[in-house]
């Protein structure tokens, strides 16, 4: 992923060092379980310890010459070893350790997204909170529908959000899975017990089963997991895009003092954030295919994931850390406007109020079927002519026959449509 879209913490998982840390500490891991075991001598497995090293440098000098990066790496490290060196890798095949330690850098990247995702819900829990009972209009197919409140909007968030979090910790538990069962799983060499110490050793547990690969279902869950939570921020994105448009205009980007929107109109404030937030969550979706095209591999293993693995897990971890970190921003500076949300739900003059009026009427022994004729005649009359509906309705005998001015006040009531606010927000929050 390109620098602009990557955080630092995240960004050194990824980085071709790391990786091949991760790849030495599960050979120092193997080595020392091995010795342990009294296969590999006790002084082989300290001067892996000790002496394993290597520079990047080497790695990909030495690989391409022979053109296999595991087989690069191990020579290079077994240049700083010397003649122990014969004892690394005792046992295993390259995925033994590709995979482990892959596992151990999702693993890494796991804990950065997690935190991400805590940290935007507390932010829409506590905006959610500060907003509980500011009444907007609620929209359904982009048009006025009834009352609800600007806090319910970000407690919705919040939910989903929550549900995200279960997913994604089940996601990276299943990632968290190591295996040295060998060239075709069957532990031709070492034994079920020592890949269970090897991956104890690590931080992860052995997979149950494999070929010469982890099955990569749970690659494909992981990468559908973080497409789902960038899912969400995008929802969120084009949520508040929506109401940043100048006859919207109920929240807005924070916009710093000196940003500018536009290079011709300097009028322009444009939500250029959540922009960014929506085009990107589009290429962690589109990750998804690929990780879902790696399922399949022929019989007990082929290369073709690999290549494809160098980027999707990089590039998809490391932008949904950055959204989160983006989305978290953008709510937690959100400009909100509540008095610009009320002349919004009264800008129909009553209409949003039109399914209250059918069930009283309905209530009051009018059939539902008439009280819906007689309603939305002049819901569609009052929209029609730009007339005020609340006082149109007030001046119909039929309506007032069955509704006192006292009844249809309390039709037009808000509150009467937000009593139930604290009730939901008790079910989300306890």
């Amino acid at each position: 992923m390109i620098d602009r879209y990557t955080r630092p913490e995240m960004g050194h998982i990824w980085t071709e060092e790391n990786k091949y840390r991760m790849w030495l500490a599960v050979e120092t891991a193997a080595s020392e379980t091995l010795a342990e075991a009294g296969i590999v001598p006790a002084e082989a497995a300290r001067a892996i310890r000790t002496k394993g090293d290597f520079s990047v440098e080497r790695i990909h000098e030495i690989e391409a010459e022979v053109k296999h990066d595991v087989i690069a790496f191990t020579t290079a490290v077994a240049e700083k070893i010397g003649p122990e060196s014969r004892w690394l890798h005792y046992g295993l095949t390259s995925n033994d350790v590709v995979d482990t330690a892959q596992a151990l850098q999702v693993k890494a990247a796991s804990v950065i997204l997690r935190k991400g995702m805590v940290d935007l819900a507390h932010v829409l829990r506590s905006r959610a909170l500060e907003f509980k009972h500011t009444p907007a209009i609620g929209r359904t197919h982009g048009i006025h529908a009834e009352p609800t409140t600007f806090g319910l909007k970000l407690l919705n968030w919040y939910a989903e959000m929550q549900r995200n979090l279960v997913r994604f910790d089940a996601a990276a538990e299943d990632m968290r899975v190591g295996k040295t069962s060998g060239a075709v799983g069957t532990f031709g060499h070492l034994k079920p017990e020592h890949e269970e110490r090897i991956c104890e050793k690590l931080g992860l547990r052995p997979a149950p089963i494999a070929t010469q690969v982890i099955q990569r279902d749970r690659h494909a869950h992981y990468i559908s997991t973080l497409a789902l939570v960038t899912a969400t921020l995008d929802k969120i994105a084009v949520e508040i895009r929506h109401l940043q448009r100048t006859e919207v205009r109920e929240a807005q980007e924070y916009f710093s003092e000196k940003q500018k929107g536009s290079s011709a109109m300097p009028h322009k404030k444009n939500p250029i954030t959540s922009e960014q937030i929506s085009g990107l969550a589009r290429v962690v979706r589109a990750n998804t295919q690929a990780a879902f095209e790696n399922i399949a591999l022929w019989h007990e293993r082929d290369i073709s994931h690999s290549s494809v693995e160098r980027i999707i897990f990089p590039d998809s971890t490391i932008l949904t850390d950055y959204l989160l970190a983006k989305t978290t921003n953008l709510i937690e500076k959100l400009l909100v406007y509540p008095a610009r949300m009320m002349r919004n739900l009264e800008s129909t003059g009553g209409l949003i109020f039109s399914g209250q009026l059918l069930l009283d009427l309905a209530e009051a022994g009018m059939s539902r079927e008439d009280a819906y004729r007689l309603v939305q005649g002049h819901a569609m009359r009052s929209w029609r002519d730009d007339l005020v509906f609340k006082d149109e309705v007030a001046t119909d005998p039929e309506i007032t026959a069955l509704l006192t001015p006292e009844k249809l006040a309390k039709t037009f009531d808000l509150t009467r449509q937000l009593e139930n606010v604290d009730a939901i927000f008790v079910r989300v929050l306890g």
